[in-house]
Parts: structure tokens; sequence; C-alpha cells
């Protein structure tokens, strides 16, 4: 049924409003402007950029672990071991413990070196970040001269102790020992010599990093 749109005579009709017709849903009164001094809803929040990942992210340096210095940095670590494995276990005295203090403490830095190089984390240490190559190359130069003298003392202590190598000497000796260590540590004095040149050929090139 359609609604009637004249309006009843003799009363006045209001002007723009509109009569809706029967069955249609009513619709929302029109919103007034907002008042120029009204303060407007702060808008939308954004989503936070995501963080950068130079410094948060891993990344594995496989140029470092399949290069030069990488398979260096892990024969020094092995030989390392070897000889203050060889030294703790054995009965040890005198001048003997500054080789074994010079061994455990060079393998301790190596081992930083080496994780911190191949994980990419050097940039984060303080003043030497920065400067990473020419850390390597002093690292590897003072391992080597301080590898020298206590491969020297092993040498010296194996002298001493070789009155015991005899095939019928009974009692317990560090002859083999010492001789072992004197071995691992001429070992590592050549490996820390081998990665300094390796520094420093890189240093002439005008590198400055490592791979």
């Amino acid at each position: 049924m359609r609604a009637q749109r004249a309006s009843r005579p003799g009363l006045p009709r209001e002007p723009g409003i509109a009569i809706p017709l029967l069955g249609t849903p009513p619709q929302p009164p029109p919103q007034p402007p907002p008042h120029p001094g009204a303060m407007l809803p702060p808008p939308p929040r954004q989503p936070p950029p995501q963080a950068r990942s130079a410094r948060g992210a891993v990344r594995l340096q496989r140029a470092f672990l399949r290069g030069p210095l990488g398979v260096l940095r892990l024969l020094q670590l092995l030989a390392g071991a070897a000889f203050w494995i060889t030294i703790a276990t054995s009965r040890y005295q005198g001048p003997v413990h500054f080789a074994l203090f010079v061994s455990v403490l060079f393998w301790l830095l190596t081992l930083g070196l080496y994780f911190l190089t191949l994980l990419g984390k050097h940039e984060l240490v303080p003043v030497l970040g920065s400067r990473w190559l020419v850390v390597n190359v002093a690292h590897d130069l003072l391992a080597a001269a301080l590898y020298g003298a206590a491969t020297a003392i092993m040498i010296d202590q194996t002298q001493r102790h070789s009155y015991c190598n005899l095939k019928d000497y009974q009692m317990s000796c560090a002859y083999r020992a010492f001789l072992a260590s004197a071995v691992c540590g001429g070992l590592c004095l050549g490996l820390y010599l081998l990665s300094a040149l390796y520094g420093c050929c890189r240093r002439c090139q005008g590198e400055q990093e490592v791979v």
C-alpha cells in the first residue's frame, strides 16, 4: 500500500522534511560538522617497523668457515687442546706451569675469536670490532711468541726427564707427556705464524675484514 504523499489541506508543510515510504528503514540523522576547536580522534596506530637484523640476527659466515683462516683456527684449537690436556694429565712442576697457562689462555682466546667471526658478531666488540683484522694479527703474533717460549720450556723439561726413557724403567715418568706436549707446542707455533702471515697479506692488500 502506497503512502499518501499529499498533506492535509490547511496545514503548513515543513520544508526539507521527506516523508519515508512504508516499509523502508529510518535513515540516521545527519551528523553535524565538527567544531573547529574540537579535538580530532587520534589516527589508527600503525604496526611498528621491523627491527633491523644487522645486530639481532645471527649470520653464519660460511666463507670464513671454508676459508684458510677458519681451517687454521680449527687446527689451532685442536693442537692447543692436545697441548694443555697432555700437560694437565702429567706430573708437572716448575716452569711447566707457565707453559700450561699460555696454552689455556690462547686456547680460550682463539675459541672466542673463532665463534665471534663465524657468527658475524665481532662488530659488537667495543673498540676492537672495527679493527678485527688487526686484532687477529696481533693475537696470532703474540700467541706465536708465547708458544715459542712454552715449546722451549717443554723441550728443556723433556731433556731433563730423558733419564727415565729406558726400557726397564719401572717408575712413573713424564718424559713421554713432555715430549708430546713439545711437539704440540711446535705445531701451535707454526699454525699461529701461518695465520698471522695470512692476516698480514690481507692487510697489505688493503682489506679490512678477515674474510
